[in-house]
């Protein structure tokens, strides 16, 4: 019923979306936020570098980056918590931060900082992208907290890659159980993955089912907002906002069911089992990605001003949903 009544504001509200708000002093007029493409391939870059290979087999790098993490999502209006867990007889640990009162319903965000043990990829499409997405985002709610009802938690989750994957012992799983067990309300959750691939070379955008060919581009420079038939009307909110905030990268959307491959494959389908409503937003993986999974998903591959898009994008969201 909530993300019914947020569809009809997105499909008449025009102007009326929250823009971006980047840089300046909390809750005054703010400045656009020319270094962002900067801060987010330092943190690309660092996440890479910090530890590698930050896979299951590896905990104690997985902790490093989980301090960095910290460090970053820490600031003057909301404070860190950690959710440790013990898996395959060793200690990890996801990393959130919560704007606005723990008992209001609440919107979440959410990107995976672990990388496929079995190819030691430095990750950095996949998914340090979608982790200084949400460290940039988590700044500049710091610096202007969101208004309104809603309350935002940003989480980093451990071992979305397999052998964690569908399993209890996925972060972003483990996550969603303790809302439901908690008996937190959450409006809808948003996955970032996969957010810094970007290319303007014809025939570069592949799909899933060929006639999907039909409705989209073939050229790789969108971002997609992706989920389930019954997730239809937030994606359509979603989608909305996101267009209206920024037009580069151009923001396309698909509903499928989850049994196309490539639906359900990150951390949004773990709220899926737990019965919320979930989303991801993705730059469509090894859709487009030649390097998904391999030793050549490095810093310098990704497209660093189209991906400070996003996380404009990314932003209205959050206040839109949030007020």
């Amino acid at each position: 019923m909530l993300w019914a009544l947020i569809a009809g504001l997105c499909a008449g509200c025009g102007g009326s979306v929250q823009q971006p708000s980047s840089g300046g002093a909390a809750g005054g007029p703010l400045a656009a936020d020319a270094d962002a493409a900067t801060r987010l391939a330092a943190h690309v870059q660092t996440i890479c570098t910090i530890a590698p290979p930050r896979d299951h087999e590896h905990p104690e790098n997985l902790e490093r980056v989980a301090r960095y993490i910290t460090s970053q999502l820490e600031g003057p209006n909301a404070h860190v918590t950690q959710q440790v867990y013990e898996a395959w007889d060793k200690s990890y640990r996801n990393v959130s931060v919560l704007f606005g009162d723990p008992a209001a319903p609440r919107l979440v965000l959410g990107a995976h900082y672990d990388t496929d043990a079995r190819t030691r990829t430095p990750g950095a499409d996949d998914n340090a992208s979608g982790v200084a997405v949400l460290i940039e985002l988590a700044r500049r709610l710091h610096e202007s907290p969101p208004t309104g009802a809603i309350a935002v938690e940003l989480v980093a989750y451990t071992l979305e890659e397999d052998p964690g994957f569908a399993s209890r012992n996925m972060g972003s799983m483990r996550h969603a159980a303790m809302l439901k067990d908690t008996g937190v309300q959450v409006i809808g959750m948003v996955s970032l993955e996969m957010l810094g691939f970007f290319t303007d070379e014809p025939g570069s955008q592949k799909f899933p089912l060929p006639a999907m060919a039909e409705r989209y581009p073939d050229t790789g420079n969108f971002i997609a907002v992706v989920g389930r038939p019954e997730d239809q009307t937030m994606i359509a909110g979603v989608e909305a906002i996101m267009k209206r905030a920024a037009e580069d990268p151009a923001v396309y959307s698909l509903a499928a069911p989850a049994v196309v491959r490539g639906i359900a494959l990150s951390d949004h389908s773990s709220y899926w089992r737990h019965g919320y409503t979930a989303v991801m937003i993705s730059d469509t993986s090894f859709y487009r990605n030649p390097h998904y999974h391999t030793p050549n998903d490095t810093p310098e591959t990704l497209d660093y001003r189209r991906m400070a898009g996003v996380l404009d994008q990314v932003e209205a969201v959050v206040r839109h949903l949030a007020r």
